[in-house]
C-alpha cells in the first residue's frame, strides 16, 4: 500500500482522535437504539478520518462527501478503490438520519435499524483503519 507523508502531524493526529472518538460514540448509539445518529456520526467519523489525512498532506478539504474527498487522495496516486462503497454508504447517511422534513413522512428515526447501523460502522472502522494504515511513517 502506498504511504502518504504526513507534513503537519498535530493536524493529522488531532482529527483522528476525533475520529475515533465519534467512532466510539456512534457505536454507543447503536447499543441505545439510536440508530440515525449511529449512521450520522459513523459518517462523520470517517469524515473526519479523510480530512485529517488531507490537512496533513497539507490540502484544505471542503465539503462533507466522503467520496469526493476520496478524489483528492485518488490525486495523490492512492487507490481507494475498495472503499468507495463504503464511502457512499456513509455519504447517504449525511441529511437523512438528522432532519424532519429530509424523508415524505416519518421521523428520521423510523428509517434506521441495528444492520445499517452495523454497516455504518463497519464502514467507518474500514475508513479510518486505511488512513491510519496510509500514514504510518509518514
Amino acid at each position: 500500500m502506498a504511504k502518504l507523508q504526513i507534513y503537519d502531524k498535530d493536524e493529522y493526529e488531532r482529527w483522528m482522535k476525533q475520529a475515533e472518538a465519534t467512532l466510539s460514540s456512534a457505536k454507543r448509539d447503536r447499543d441505545h437504539g439510536d440508530y440515525n445518529w449511529c449512521c450520522f456520526k459513523a459518517q462523520q467519523a470517517a469524515d473526519f478520518a479523510v480530512k485529517g489525512l488531507l490537512y496533513g498532506i497539507g490540502f484544505s478539504p471542503v465539503g462533507h462527501s466522503i467520496l469526493k474527498l476520496f478524489g483528492e487522495i485518488e490525486r495523490k496516486g492512492v487507490n481507494v478503490e475498495h472503499l468507495k462503497e463504503c464511502a457512499r454508504t456513509l455519504d447517504r447517511h449525511y441529511i437523512p438520519t438528522r432532519y424532519a422534513n429530509a424523508h415524505a413522512e416519518g421521523a428520521p428515526f423510523e428509517f434506521y435499524d441495528e444492520v445499517t447501523a452495523d454497516k455504518a460502522i463497519e464502514c467507518a472502522a474500514n475508513i479510518i483503519t486505511f488512513i491510519k494504515k496510509l500514514s504510518e511513517n509518514g
